[in-house]
């Protein structure tokens, strides 16, 4: 069982890793912008009431549509999704039901495949592979 404190733990020991004053969210700078890898997902509760942050589900960047359908065809129990992410590249986590060193694969990947090429390669060396 993981929490958002493992969550916040591993994103933050990723490089040029922020996080969000306002939310639970972190991201890198790409070309100048922030891009976020990894959030907590909004749950639309009510209709036409605002979305509700859960503690419990992890939003992950994958790395393309491809790689979403594998990820939720291989756990309906731990990876989900819902129409507000069709067509977009990141899939829906249930903490409590992934394991630590599945977590942080989930979010190393996530920053990967979004982070700066040059920092990208500067950590595989650092973390020899």
């Amino acid at each position: 069982m993981t929490t958002q404190d493992d969550v916040r733990r591993i994103a933050l020991s990723l490089p040029e890793t922020t996080e969000a004053a306002d939310r639970f969210a972190f991201s890198v700078p790409v070309k100048g912008k922030e891009k976020g890898f990894v959030w907590a997902w909004n749950e639309r509760v009510e209709p036409k009431q605002p979305r509700v942050p859960r503690a419990d589900v992890l939003a992950v960047r994958v790395v393309d549509q491809q790689d979403k359908e594998a990820l939720l065809a291989s756990d309906p129990g731990k990876f989900f999704t819902e129409p507000h992410y069709d067509g977009f590249p990141a899939v829906l986590v249930r903490l409590p039901a992934v394991e630590l060193d599945e977590l942080e694969e989930l979010i190393v990947d996530a920053w990967r495949s979004l982070a700066p090429k040059p920092a990208v390669e500067a950590f595989t060396r650092e973390r020899g592979g």
